[in-house]
């Protein structure tokens, strides 16, 4: 009996609902079964977002800015949505059920997307050559099935990225020091092959899509999503799954709502005094910070309801110290969280307009010419560069000089804003040279006679800060978290990926209408060799050098809380 109750993994059950078994159940084999899944979402979102502006712009005829907004409107919602994916596992079906859902989901959209661009009578005519200017755009009924095939696809990818990786970390056990370090080189890995997904996307599926047909990579995204799902519902006996404890949105609002329902009472002397319930090992310390909160623990007359016999908290009007203090944890990330949202609105760019810029340049090596979308393999190449530098060069020196295990997390966002920052100027001073060839050529020139490559640095610099944002921010935003809200902390981090695409469109659509004097084309124009792109990518980076200075002043405020971190900070790097 002790033998088999050492085997057990203490918070997990197996399909059948039994403790799990460790030596049936989790580890390497299950993780690497969820990874697939990844894969093909990162393959299906990122194989159609950066070469979707070239459909929009060729084949739908829309204006650039319109067909840049569509795009970043897209990869906002796909963001946007693993809120609610995170809330439906927490609160109703489970991280399991969710990925399993929400993946046919996305194989239905990314299906209807491949058929939807096959069939002619859902695109426009094609130009003619002598009447490019007159080219006649995609009625109203052409583009609301392109774009319920796009946000199927959008609510697909909200779901699954909201549970793959903590469905991942839950194969490991954190209280055994083995699972514990696997854990750790589950989050390298996860990130690795989201990187893979990405590189096979934006060269092999993009090609596809230039020079065979899009129906076809669309359709290889359906049915390699359909493959993971299948490869993923095999592992069903090898999974461990944890029971939830409920939303944290709900705790989150609970705490709100008490601490507003006792606005006008008085905080005791003595903290001691208010409500705590959570077992001593699991407490969190009070803190003197945000004080206002404190009143949902403050015990009132009518806070206990009797329910089986006995009196218990209504939630809603007591909380205790540690759901408080879970909510204050939560509230501190906020600031880090608003200020790194400025280097997504960059990262859009890379996708949407540097690809459009692509299109107009000398994109031919001999006989093969390069797909406009598949520019974004450098970005890809910078940020796997960028992480084995760190890995193999960085990290060790920075060991020897410091004594720590690599950047802190917040000091690797703020490398990531500062290339951004170097991304968009360089991006500016590329596009004014890349106008000025167009306007000594004549700006309705096809191909302009400046190489490609020049695109190549704005794409390096904002992939290699992408490489430290992002880890930093999953890192960051999981260690620094309740660990009952780590699969909403995983959503707020990718809600800043959101977050910054709307923001891109939002500038876009102000840019658009505040420029427009101008022949009615301004900084933006439909065709972007008549328009100032340039004077676009310098507003960006001084708003990105504003927003350094306000998260250096968050960076420094922030005091770390004494969580127990899943893992120590930079070790999946």
């Amino acid at each position: 009996m002790e033998g088999k109750m050492s085997c057990a993994v203490a918070d997990a059950v197996d399909y059948k609902g039994f403790p799990a078994d460790r030596t049936k159940t989790g580890g390497w084999v299950p993780a690497a079964l969820i990874l697939g899944i990844e894969i093909c979402e990162r393959l299906s979102t990122m194989g159609i977002a950066v070469n979707l502006v070239t459909y929009l712009v060729g084949t739908l005829h829309l204006p650039s800015a319109t067909s840049a907004n569509t795009v970043t409107d897209f990869m906002g919602t796909s963001f946007l949505l693993c809120l609610l994916g995170g809330f439906i596992a927490d609160s109703f079906l489970g991280r399991y059920k969710t990925i399993a859902v929400f993946a046919v989901i996305q194989t239905m959209g990314t299906g209807m997307l491949a058929t939807t661009t096959e069939i002619p009578q859902l695109r426009p005519p094609p130009c003619q050559a002598t009447v490019v200017h007159n080219c006649k755009p995609a009625n109203e009924f052409q583009l609301g099935i392109l774009y319920l095939s796009l946000y199927l696809i959008a609510l697909g990818t909200g779901g699954l990225k909201s549970s793959v990786s903590g469905f991942g970390t839950d194969q490991f056990d954190e209280k055994d020091e083995k699972e514990k370090a696997q854990m750790a080189y589950f989050f390298h890995r996860f990130f690795f092959f989201i990187t893979i997904g990405t590189l096979t996307a934006v060269t092999v599926l993009v090609y596809i899509q230039d020079e065979v047909g899009r129906g076809l990579a669309y359709g290889i995204c359906s049915v390699s999503m359909f493959i993971a799902i299948v490869v993923f519902l095999s592992g069903t006996k090898r999974y461990r799954y944890k029971k939830s404890s409920g939303s944290p949105i709900v705790h989150i609002f609970q705490v709100i709502a008490a601490s507003m329902k006792k606005r006008r009472m008085e905080l005791p002397s003595d903290v001691s005094l208010l409500y705590e319930e959570s077992p001593e090992a699991s407490r969190i310390h009070h803190t003197n910070q945000f004080r206002c909160l404190d009143k949902a623990a403050i015990i009132a007359d009518d806070d206990l309801q009797k329910k089986a016999g006995s009196l218990s908290p209504n939630p809603w009007k007591l909380c205790s110290v540690t759901r408080v203090e879970e909510v204050k944890m939560m509230v501190r990330l906020l600031p880090i969280w608003a200020t790194t949202i400025i280097f997504w609105t960059a990262y859009a760019q890379m996708i949407t307009f540097s690809v459009e810029q692509a299109t107009t340049m000398e994109r031919s090596i001999g006989d093969f010419q390069i797909p406009a979308g598949s520019l974004t393999v450098f970005f890809v190449a910078a940020i796997m560069i960028t992480l084995a530098v760190y890995d193999r060069l960085i990290l060790p020196l920075w060991k020897k000089w410091k004594g720590t295990p690599g950047f802190s997390s917040r000091q690797k966002m703020g490398l990531g804003l500062i290339l951004s920052i170097f991304g968009m100027a360089v991006a500016a001073l590329v596009e004014r040279k890349r106008l000025s060839v167009a306007r000594a050529v004549g700006e309705s020139t096809a191909t302009l006679p400046i190489s490609v490559f020049l695109l190549i640095p704005q794409f390096f610099l904002v992939g290699s800060g992408e490489a430290f944002i992002y880890t930093g921010q999953l890192d960051f935003f999981i260690t620094q978290s309740p660990k009952g809200m780590k699969t909403m902390s995983t959503g707020l981090f990718l809600t800043t990926l959101s977050l910054g695409f709307f923001v891109s469109s939002f500038l876009v659509v102000v840019v658009k209408r505040v420029t427009g004097s101008n022949d009615g084309q301004g900084w933006l124009a439909d065709n972007i060799n008549y328009g100032r792109l340039d004077c676009f990518y310098g507003l960006l980076a001084i708003l990105s050098v504003l927003n350094f200075v306000i998260y250096v002043g968050c960076a420094l405020w922030y005091k770390p809380q004494k969580p127990k971190p899943a893992f120590a900070d930079g070790d999946y790097i």
